[in-house]
């Protein structure tokens, strides 16, 4: 389950509020375009979407990363032994 500040870093990912609550009266916008309320609580049902789909990113990412070392003939391990 979301909480509103995991909504509003869906919606508004490069800041500019502050949110004291999960509802839409505790935020206080700051430095970027205020949303609506009502983008702001259908936000709750689209954030499980949002998080699996960067989830998936993330792993696709690493999957490719990790084939790329195997293909030079590196494991992930190599590259922690030489500290990056």
């Amino acid at each position: 389950m979301a909480f509103g500040c995991d909504v509003l870093l869906m919606l508004r990912p490069e800041g500019g509020w502050v949110i004291s609550g999960d509802d839409y009266d505790s935020i206080q916008w700051i430095s970027c375009e205020p949303i609506t309320k009502a983008e702001f609580e259908a936000g709750f049902t689209q954030y499980d979407a949002w998080k699996a789909e960067k989830e998936a990113d993330a792993v696709a990412k690493r999957q490719a990363a990790e084939a790329k070392l195997a293909a030079l003939g590196l494991e992930p391990d190599d590259l922690k032994a030489l500290g990056l």
